[in-house]
């Protein structure tokens, strides 16, 4: 295989746990293994048992390391206006990622500490945060078939993260959103950590409401995932599918809310195909 010019480890956190093992220890090792040698290694911000690991791996393969905190960081600007990127003794005042979600911030320090390494100009940064444009996560319908269903003053989101920290993101997105209610609509594979990431997101929720994800054998019930916000210790109902659960959500007397579809890439690319927003 070509030798890469640059390989990078984003937080790491439990998740593909019938490939990757149990633990973040585990996880972290196998994660570690693009590390090259000789090959530049850049390294997000990482819980410490898992940087440990990645740490002791760079140092085995002779891999050197550009990391979070330590030789890059993404500072936050009051308000709304922008953030500020340190790269060593250089500090780059950029704006706000298109992306929505305080987490991007920290995702954007990644992907500009691997454009220093491989020389992209930063004249060019704020074109790339400006224009980002990503499918199914954290990404309002505006319009469509689905979104037809809602009244026009209700905001419609879908979101396909599916572990601990994709739910730590929407719960963090959700204390900014308390102007109106939000209704979560959630679908998962058996293989996912269910109740961890109900327990971090259903809080914010007013209701939840569980759909099955058509197509996937290896996909949880509606029934079974609403039984898993009971075992986390949430209500939440069982609907046959996404329309279903949208046509049953309480209009609260015409009070404006956001509904957040979320819990699958699967049920994402379900949802934006039944609403006739597949991307082209």
């Amino acid at each position: 295989l070509e030798r890469p010019r640059l390989t990078v480890i984003t937080p790491v956190s439990i998740d593909h746990t019938q490939f990757l093992g149990e633990t973040l220890t585990a996880i972290a090792f196998e994660k570690a293994g693009i590390l090259k040698p000789g090959v530049t290694a850049v390294i997000a911000e990482q819980p410490a048992a898992a940087l440990q690991v990645i740490e002791e791996r760079a140092t085995a393969v002779g891999a050197p390391i550009s990391l979070a905190g330590r030789d890059w960081r993404a500072e936050a600007q009051a308000g709304d206006e922008g953030w500020t990127f340190h790269n060593g003794t250089s500090a780059h005042c950029l704006p706000s990622p298109a992306l929505p979600g305080r987490h991007q911030v920290g995702n954007a320090a990644t992907a500009l500490a691997c454009a220093a390494e491989l020389g992209l100009e930063p004249k060019l940064w704020p074109q790339g945060l400006t224009t980002a444009d990503w499918p199914g996560r954290l990404q309002e319908l505006t319009d469509g078939a689905l979104r037809d269903l809602l009244p026009e003053s209700w905001e419609l989101w879908l979101d396909g993260g599916h572990n601990s920290s994709a739910a730590e993101a929407l719960a963090a997105l959700a204390t900014g959103w308390r102007d109106r209610p939000l209704h979560v609509v959630y679908g998962m594979m058996q293989t996912k950590a269910v109740t961890d990431y109900l327990r971090i997101l259903a809080p914010a929720a007013a209701t939840l409401t569980a759909v099955p994800i058509p197509g996937e054998a290896g996909a949880l019930s509606a029934g079974d995932a609403a039984q898993a916000a009971n075992t986390a210790g949430f209500e939440a109902a069982a609907c046959a599918d996404v329309a279903s659960a949208l046509q049953g959500l309480p209009l609260e007397g015409g009070r404006p809310a956001r509904v957040l579809i979320c819990g699958s890439l699967y049920l994402a690319g379900r949802v934006l195909a039944e609403n006739g927003t597949l991307p082209t």
